[in-house]
């Protein structure tokens, strides 16, 4: 899948793990020791329902599970110091499903989207991470899963993407493919979302995460560091008239804006 587009010229950015002096670094470890305290016993309390939810008849299951797993991680990032604030919850109309479009910088991402955006939803997540013990089971709830270096398994996920599309439910993608470790707001867009959205003809919704890189960074590891966290929800982009090239770029350079503008 191509990821070849226009990318705004702009100088590159420092990434958190290159400005975070030592004794953040430290301090920032210690703080995860404490996330770590807090997210095992929460996520032993989280399996109950969510286990419930596997029983569950789509889409009510998924309703289920998308419940449980809000207020889990509701309880989750106020006791880390990481509350999160939504902005355009209106964009989204809840008689309309999507595919929603997300920038990724963070580990962080993944347990914000699927359970905070208005829409219940599914996201497209590499398998190897449905191998962690409980919480595999919890992240293959809420996922469609796929061996990037597979092309049957990619062949097998975009099935089942639209498969999730056929259900009602929304579906979210990071449509730069692994987490943004380039100091730029954007890395270059796949093309996979957007062929998705124009073969089931769903709307996209961009939606722009803010802080997570610097909460959670790429570069440093076992590091958390206490800050509000934001989501931008952003007016849906039709697909009607348009090919998947053209949307790809319409889409990025309204998040790459967005992204800039910051959160407000």
């Amino acid at each position: 899948m191509s990821n070849t587009h226009s990318i705004p010229s702009q100088p590159r950015l420092r990434t958190p793990s290159e400005v975070y002096p030592l004794h953040k670094r430290i301090l920032g470890r210690l703080w995860a020791c404490w996330g770590l305290v807090v997210f095992l016993p929460t996520l032993l309390i989280a399996v109950v329902p969510i286990g419930i939810s596997f029983w569950v008849p789509e889409p009510h299951g998924m309703r289920l599970f998308k419940a449980s797993a809000k207020a889990w991680m509701t309880v989750f990032l106020y006791a880390i110091g990481c509350p999160l604030k939504i902005k355009g919850r209106q964009n989204h109309d809840p008689n309309k499903n999507y595919v929603v479009v997300c920038n990724h910088s963070s580990l962080m991402d993944v347990p914000l989207l699927t359970p905070f955006f208005p829409g219940t939803n599914k996201t497209i997540a590499k398998k190897s991470m449905a191998k962690v013990p409980i919480f595999g089971w919890v992240y293959t709830r809420g996922s469609v899963l796929v061996e990037r270096n597979s092309d049957a398994s990619r062949r097998k996920s975009y099935e089942q993407m639209k498969a999730v599309l056929a259900q009602n439910l929304c579906m979210a993608i990071y449509p730069e493919g692994t987490r943004n470790r380039t100091g730029q707001p954007l890395k270059p867009f796949y093309d996979g979302a957007f062929r998705l959205a124009i073969d089931t003809q769903k709307d996209i919704i961009p939606v722009v995460l803010y802080n997570t890189a610097k909460a959670m960074p790429p570069g440093i590891p076992f590091f958390l560091w206490p800050m509000a966290l934001h989501m931008h929800i952003m007016p849906p982009v039709s697909v009607v008239g348009t090919t998947p090239e053209a949307l790809k770029q319409t889409v990025f350079d309204g998040m790459w804006k967005q992204v800039q503008q910051g959160a407000v």
